[in-house]
């Protein structure tokens, strides 16, 4: 288990960009993609789009996995 976040690269609508998350989020978001038929950029867009300008992806991806488990 990584405590340390480790950057990941992602492509949103075309651009590459980066998100620092845990191994564990990063395995949990990657699962919610598989599980619902969606490439893990188009999910990462999702949650992009839907996020407020205050938090960051990282964060909004994190507060996703969380809600989604929670659910």
């Amino acid at each position: 288990m990584s405590g340390r976040p480790v950057k990941r690269s992602l492509s949103l609508r075309g651009h590459r960009t980066s998100v620092s998350l845990e191994d564990e989020f990063w395995q949990a978001f990657r699962d919610i993609a598989t599980e619902r038929g969606q490439p893990i950029n188009a999910l990462a867009a999702e949650i992009d789009a839907a996020r407020g300008v205050e938090m960051g992806l990282a964060s909004a991806i994190r507060v996703f996995v969380l809600r989604h488990y929670r659910g």
